[in-house]
């Protein structure tokens, strides 16, 4: 199993939490149906876990048919605010305003599924803790297995769904008993950005529907689709307010360097020349075409099963292409080519019972060097298990170790995943300072804001090649209907059912791949008032659109194939 069930703080339940009726819970009497004319939220909250001050006199506003964003670091204190505000852990002091606990979705960090139970055993199980039974748990499980993607997958056990619809899932069990306040720690953290749209679309779907909702994230672009902002660091409000206030606050501190181009000419370090690879009758890259320069930062793009760790192992030469070839260092890849790079894998790669003086010096002679002198905040706590880290400092320390070696061609597969934007920004620094050394750099992200810190981007969907080149150059002319109306549920209900994609940003809508006069007659049909623009697409919108592109693409092929 994964998390909880009627005893923990995973899928919240009646019985769920500690602490319901501790002083300075304001908690709402059984029986009452709406939200405080002051909405829900906390007051000077602090929390305590023994003589440790895990948050400090927090206020947070959450108000029906909104969404509120906290963000921040490792430790900052996000997932006790979520826990304290679902009714999980007591106040030491302050007050917290929310519904009683039949009205409250909670999807914790480790989404609280039951791996070993098929989907619809999740439904039922979580249905039966709310008390949903008959014609109205088929009518809600049924529109929310329609709206999550998992119509067909009921039969599944969730431990075996990817990623993005074992959060979906998460997802669609908060929203089971159809609560007035939705509680979401971290919901897209580690998920494709296919996925990562998905789940924010049901989210603006549920604020639309008039739950309040009050999401944990460590990224700021997720941040500024939320109508409020509050900053955490260290169990203390950094900053609060719209989200437009808190990213120019949050942006004009030091970020990494951006890319800043290559050099012609320059030896090219790995490439990949019409690789194809098949797996039976399944082909998980086909003909594709790549290169990594000295000196710059590639960018592979793609949502999950879109080919890219096949690739890479290609690239590698753990998998052999099943056509066409690849080169690394111009020639097969081998050990002795091998040797010449540095790579940290999705799982770094890290011994985590020796401490992070051991582990470098291990990877170091693996090579036949000494191990270099460690940057201050590793040599802070060089005598630490790596186990016993926060996972910013496990990234760095996995850097650390691929570097020892001075490689000639770095490969990292998400370096940054689930890391907080400084650690972000330290790690996009080392990147950036291995470049400049004159060492190619091929890496993916599923955070699409890490894009523009590449020199060149390449986009895989369903195994092929969809787009490359600069980041500008893949969005190019494409464009978005902006929508700012009064009334942006109404508007959103009234595009979702004329069929339209659209995302929620703060309390404005964008209406991607959509000519103006199409949105202008739905909302007029509608009888809203809202102003329209026609506005360049982000990189987001462009890569969902071409992601679908070439999956409709790979359906058609295999249609034509099977009918020939």
């Amino acid at each position: 199993m994964s998390g909880a069930g009627t005893g923990g703080l995973g899928v919240t339940t009646p019985a769920d939490g500690q602490g319901a009726s501790s002083a300075g819970d304001a908690t709402l009497a059984p029986g009452s149906s709406g939200a405080r004319a002051d909405g829900w939220g906390v007051r000077h909250l602090t929390v305590r876990y023994g003589r440790r001050t895990a948050l400090r006199d927090v206020d947070l506003a959450a108000a029906a048919g909104s969404v509120t964003a906290v963000i921040g670091g490792d430790g900052a204190g996000k997932s006790t605010l979520l826990r304290t505000l679902a009714g999980g852990l007591a106040p030491a002091s302050g007050e917290v305003r929310r519904p009683e606990r039949r009205r409250i979705g909670y999807v914790a960090g480790a989404s609280g599924i039951y791996d070993d139970l098929s989907v619809a055993e999740n439904v039922a199980f979580v249905a039966a803790a709310y008390g949903v039974r008959g014609d109205e748990l088929a009518r809600r499980s049924g529109d929310l297995m329609e709206r999550t993607g998992l119509r067909g997958a009921e039969a599944r056990l969730a431990g075996r769904l990817s990623g993005g619809m074992h959060q979906k899932l998460a997802f669609a069990l908060a929203m089971l008993h159809e609560p007035e306040l939705l509680v979401l720690d971290e919901p897209t953290s580690g998920v494709d950005p296919v996925s990562r749209a998905e789940l924010w679309g049901m989210i603006a779907a549920a604020a639309a529907g008039g739950a309040a909702i009050v999401v944990a994230t460590t990224y700021m672009d997720e941040a500024e689709r939320a109508s409020a902002v509050v900053v955490l660091d260290d169990g203390r409000v950094a900053a609060a307010g719209g989200p437009e206030i808190v990213a120019a606050a949050m942006r004009s501190a030091p970020v990494a360097a951006p890319a800043t181009g290559v050099q012609a000419g320059r030896a090219t370090l790995a490439a990949a020349h019409g690789a194809t690879r098949r797996f039976g009758r399944f082909t998980a890259v086909a003909s594709v075409d790549l290169a990594v320069d000295a000196g710059e930062v590639v960018g592979l793009l793609g949502a999950n099963g879109a080919g890219k760790t096949t690739l890479i192992r290609m690239l590698l030469g753990l998998v052999r292409p099943s056509a066409g070839a690849v080169e690394l260092f111009g020639a097969a890849p081998s050990r002795a080519t091998r040797a010449r790079l540095g790579y940290v894998p999705q799982g770094l790669g890290l011994w985590e019972d020796l401490t992070v003086a051991e582990n470098l010096a291990f990877s170091a002679s693996a090579f036949g060097r000494r191990p270099p002198a460690l940057e201050p905040d590793l040599a802070a706590v060089s005598d630490t298990l790596v186990r016993d880290l926060p996972l910013g400092l496990r990234r760095r320390l996995a850097f650390a170790a691929a570097l020892a070696h001075e490689p000639g061609l770095l490969v990292l597969d998400e370096p940054t995943s689930g890391v907080d934007p400084r650690a972000r920004t330290r790690l996009w620094e080392t990147v950036h300072e291995a470049a400049g050394g004159g060492a190619g750099v091929l890496v993916t992200t599923h955070h699409l804001e890490e894009a523009q810190e590449c020199d060149r981007l390449v986009m895989l969907s369903a195994g092929r090649v969809v787009a490359e080149g600069p980041l500008a150059a893949i969005v190019g002319g494409r464009v978005t209907v902006a929508v700012t109306t009064p009334d942006w549920a109404a508007a959103y209900t009234a595009l979702a059912s004329a069929g339209l994609r659209k995302g929620l940003v703060g309390r404005d809508l964008r209406v991607p791949g959509s000519d103006l006069p199409r949105v202008e007659a739905v909302l007029q049909a509608a009888r809203l008032e809202a102003r329209l623009r026609s506005v360049p697409a982000t990189f987001e919108e462009t890569f969902v659109a071409l992601a679908r592109e070439g999956e409709t693409r790979q359906t058609a092929d295999t249609s034509e194939r099977t009918s020939t």
